[in-house]
């Protein structure tokens, strides 16, 4: 039996839309360009949440680490101009990342556009190739076809963000018009020859390594990964930012390939003789800057499974070719038993031995060891605890000394995007209030969105904030000091005092300036019964895991530089 068709407002339609979609919390701005929407939004509240955030740029990131946890689009909407500006950097961080996400921008009503009217913008020229596809939606009657289309876009091949401009006078115009059903998620599989393929170049592996890592992951992948990667005993490393997809803790894995890489690894990688690399796109960061792997043609026999068509063959002429979603090949690889004995057992075990010791943390300058906060914490935090982080030198102590044991425990943009730590623990605990979550900021990149705070507070999102404070701009005064030694110019930051500024939010605020402080204060805050956020001071001169400040600006004078 079908459902009546009844007449209805264009903001009453995209909500329904929304709902029947599976859509149950979605994170913006209110703004006039879309109060019909809003309006729509009163009269579903049961059923969907919209969380109030306080920056376009806090709200893009919450939906998009959403979308990274759950594997379902995560939604945002935001007013026209200013507010699909700030909102620009989740787009940027949700494509590179591959991940799903549906961005919702208010837009001036039809009969003034191209007059440069109030916060006018073109968003097809606007975002152009920072999202997998936008679209302004002129006619009401077109909501369920074109809402349909942008969920089908966002969750199917390469996973991505679509963006979907809402004229305001479309919202309020009334429509009789059906409703679609539900987006469907196609998943894409390897055919028997392929699979024949691959059996037979690890047939002839004597050093084979496996990268992990994209968008489009399920738990069922990384199931079907463990009982693929134990049949062939063969050894997992993750790409960067995607320590999860493994357990770290398995006796087959061997680290990441990023910024916390092991040199014994990167020289694994250069020996290889077959590298099969399964949902990561090889960008940059995991290729050490494309010289880890050779261009066009790599000396490894190089196995590439993606699920973008357009990806495979675009940077890297692979040996075997796969257009498969993670989900849809390892569905079949997890079923591959090898005709004998592995040769490479000796080469897998050596491999994880190699990452275990790159576990062993060096002394750092000053009166607390990040280190040893990164040792406790690896012991004190329960297998799931989601660890949430944005861009910076600091994140090199949670990518290189804490081990992820549970898929979707990591949430950091593979884009480099400061304060995504933030915003992405805030969504990240109300998604999943029964895990513990912790974000790891370092001062500058704290206070891009500090302002969340205000909206963990108001949603009782009970995050532990770790504020890493060496007062500057890490990473370029690291880049500074190699290139211009002692030439300091727009890296030095004076910051306000954290724990007081947490505190009045609301939070449980901590001062931590020595090592053995953190445990203490970390247990204060589980046990304050709200958020909690500890400013560890630590000395300017630890300023990577592997060189102080003075190292490096030594190195550089002695380069001549």
């Amino acid at each position: 039996m079908s459902t009546p068709i009844t007449k209805r407002s264009g903001g009453q339609v995209l909500i329904d839309a929304l709902r029947i979609h599976g859509v149950d919390r979605v994170f913006g701005v209110p703004g006039e360009s879309y109060l019909a929407a809003l309006d729509a939004f009163h009269d579903v509240e049961k059923d969907i949440e919209f969380v109030i955030c306080r920056q376009e740029g806090g709200a893009a990131y919450m939906a998009e680490a959403y979308g990274k946890l759950t594997g379902k689009p995560g939604i945002c909407f935001v007013t026209r101009g200013p507010g699909a500006t700030n909102a620009s950097v989740g787009v940027h961080t949700a494509f590179q990342d591959s991940t799903p996400m549906l961005l919702f921008i208010g837009q001036v009503a039809r009969d003034q556009m191209e007059r440069e009217a109030f916060q006018e913008i073109d968003y097809r020229r606007m975002y152009g190739q920072m999202a997998k596809w936008i679209v302004e939606i002129e006619d009401a009657a077109r909501i369920p076809e074109l809402i349909s289309q942008a969920f089908h876009r966002a969750v199917n091949g390469r996973p991505g963000p679509v963006v979907i401009a809402l004229p305001e006078d479309m919202l309020t115009d009334i429509v009789e018009v059906a409703d679609t059903p539900a987006y469907s998620r196609i998943e894409t599989y390897p055919g028997e020859p392929q699979l024949e393929a691959l059996t037979t170049l690890l047939a002839t592996a004597k050093k084979p390594l496996v990268i992990v890592g994209g968008g489009g992951w399920t738990q069922q992948a990384v199931d079907d990964m463990q009982t693929f990667a134990e049949a062939f005993d063969l050894p997992v490393a993750a790409s960067f930012r995607c320590q999860d997809m493994f357990d770290n803790k398995h006796k087959n894995y061997v680290g990441e390939l990023g910024l916390s890489a092991g040199p014994k690894l990167v020289q694994r990688l250069k020996d290889c003789d077959v590298l099969i690399s399964i949902g990561a796109r090889l960008g940059e960061m995991t290729t050490g800057a494309y010289t880890l792997i050779d261009i066009p043609v790599p000396k490894q026999k190089l196995v590439h499974v993606h699920s973008g068509a357009e990806e495979l063959g675009r940077v890297y002429h692979a040996t075997l070719a796969i257009n498969a979603t993670p989900v849809g090949f390892l569905s079949q690889a997890a079923r591959l038993k090898p005709s004998t004995s592995p040769a490479w057992k000796d080469w897998t075990r050596a491999a994880n031995a190699d990452y275990i010791e790159n576990l062993n943390h060096p002394q750092t300058p000053g009166d607390v060891q990040m280190g040893d906060v990164m040792a406790w914490l690896r012991g004190h935090l329960k297998p799931d605890a989601v660890l949430t982080m944005g861009a910076g030198n600091y994140t090199a102590w949670a990518h290189r000394f804490y081990q992820y044991r549970t898929f979707r425990s990591q949430l950091g943009p593979t884009n480099g995007s400061m304060g995504y730590g933030v915003p992405a623990a805030v969504a990240a605990k109300i998604t999943a209030p029964e895990r513990t979550v912790v974000a790891f900021a370092g001062d500058g990149c704290f206070l891009m969105n500090g302002q969340e705070l205000a909206t963990a507070m108001q949603y009782d999102a009970r995050v532990i904030f770790l504020v890493i404070n060496n007062g500057m701009y890490g990473t370029i005064r690291m880049h500074q000091e190699r290139h211009y030694p002692g030439r300091v110019s727009g890296t030095r930051l004076t910051n306000p005092d954290f724990a007081a500024l947490a505190r009045s939010y609301g939070l449980h605020g901590e001062t931590v300036e020595k090592t053995d402080e953190f445990a203490a204060a970390f247990e204060r805050c589980e046990a304050s019964g709200k958020p909690g956020l500890i400013e560890i001071r630590i000395d300017p001169e630890a300023l990577t895991v592997k060189q102080t400040l003075s190292q490096i600006r030594q190195q550089a004078i002695e380069k001549g530089l």
